[in-house]
């Protein structure tokens, strides 16, 4: 079982390495701190959300990618246990 700071570093290694720009482990930190269940579950939240971090990462996303990983999230129950699988799908 991998340890929870490993995985953090490793996806924000992923994230940087993957757009090409830095990503601040203290941005990562205020976005993630402002994120509740219920931010997963209100579409307009999640949108939200999902903006928040593309800013962040400083990568443009077409409206119908942020349609898309709604779609993805209302589909797949997902819940603050695997939030992992939504910053993985971000990445694509």
């Amino acid at each position: 079982m991998s340890d929870n700071k490993n995985l953090s570093k490793d996806v924000l290694n992923a994230v940087n390495k993957k757009t090409g720009n830095t990503i601040s482990e203290n941005a990562v930190k205020k976005l993630a701190n402002g994120v509740t269940a219920d931010t997963i579950k209100n579409e307009a939240e999640l949108r939200q959300l999902i903006k928040q971090v593309a800013a962040v990462a400083k990568v443009p996303v077409a409206e119908s990618t942020i349609n898309d990983i709604v779609s993805a999230v209302k589909k797949s129950g997902i819940n603050m246990s695997n939030i992992e699988s939504l910053m993985k799908m971000m990445m694509k």
